[in-house]
């Protein structure tokens, strides 16, 4: 058992990277997919409400500059984002805050707030099996989301910490506080391939094999510093409560 319990960091950031991604996703479709029944009407296009739903944990508490956006959204043609951009200025639910800034303009926040009812309805619903695991394993997420800010890259810094209101469920906080976990890695993995001399575009093509076993490694070296504040059990008990939730 001691073996199991003492995941080395990095070994730890590639077991648990897909746990987070599939709980991520699964409150982020369920709330889509409810959203567009009604509960949260649409302002602008799809893509546009899309990218608006994806900032919502920064835009309720902070502006989001340009080159957080950048680091964001560094696999999509930059000209692409700027349309969304543009489409969610349009329609009122951001507004620019300084040169190159973005904000949520009051129409927005209103919509924001929508989108996290419905997040946390969705949440509590989704893990209402193993609520008494929620609490603890949404301090263990804060912690590691505070623990991140000393060591993640722009992506994460736009997006962590997350907005969180006074009254959220213990659903609602772990929701929010995973998924801007995922942002770590993915600034980690950026860094990983860049320092391998491969822009957005080669590391898509990059097939499978030792180059790319080696990004692998490299990514998971620097997303372990967040787990390596965690001791042994606490690694294991939230691994193991993440993966015993339902999504």
């Amino acid at each position: 058992m001691a073996d199991l319990v003492d995941i080395a960091p990095d070994r730890y950031a590639s077991f648990v990277a897909p746990v987070i991604e599939r709980l991520t996703l699964a409150v982020v479709n369920l709330a889509v997919t409810r959203a567009v029944g009604g509960s949260v009407p649409s302002a602008a296009p799809a893509d546009a409400m899309r990218m608006f739903g994806q900032l919502r944990t920064a835009l309720l508490v902070r502006p989001v500059t340009g080159e957080g956006l950048a680091a964001v959204y560094r696999y999509r043609d930059p000209a692409d984002v700027q349309r969304d951009v543009e489409a969610l200025l349009a329609a009122g639910l951001v507004e620019r805050a300084g040169d190159d800034a973005i904000q949520a303009s009051e129409r927005g926040r209103m919509m924001l707030t929508q989108m996290y009812n419905v997040s946390a309805t969705v949440a509590d619903e989704l893990w209402a099996e193993r609520k008494g695991n929620l609490a603890e394993l949404a301090d263990l997420a804060g912690g590691l989301v505070h623990i991140g800010l000393a060591t993640g890259g722009k992506a994460y810094v736009t997006m962590a910490p997350p907005y969180e209101p006074l009254d959220a469920s213990a659903g609602l906080l772990l929701h929010c506080r995973l998924s801007v976990l995922r942002y770590h890695r993915q600034d980690a993995h950026a860094a990983a391939w860049q320092a391998a001399g491969h822009t957005r575009t080669t590391i898509r093509q990059l097939p499978a094999g030792a180059e790319r076993d080696a990004i692998e490694a490299e990514t998971n070296r620097r997303d372990a510093a967040p787990y390596a504040s965690l001791t042994p059990d606490e690694r294991l008990a939230f691994l193991a409560g993440l993966g015993a939730l339902p999504g």
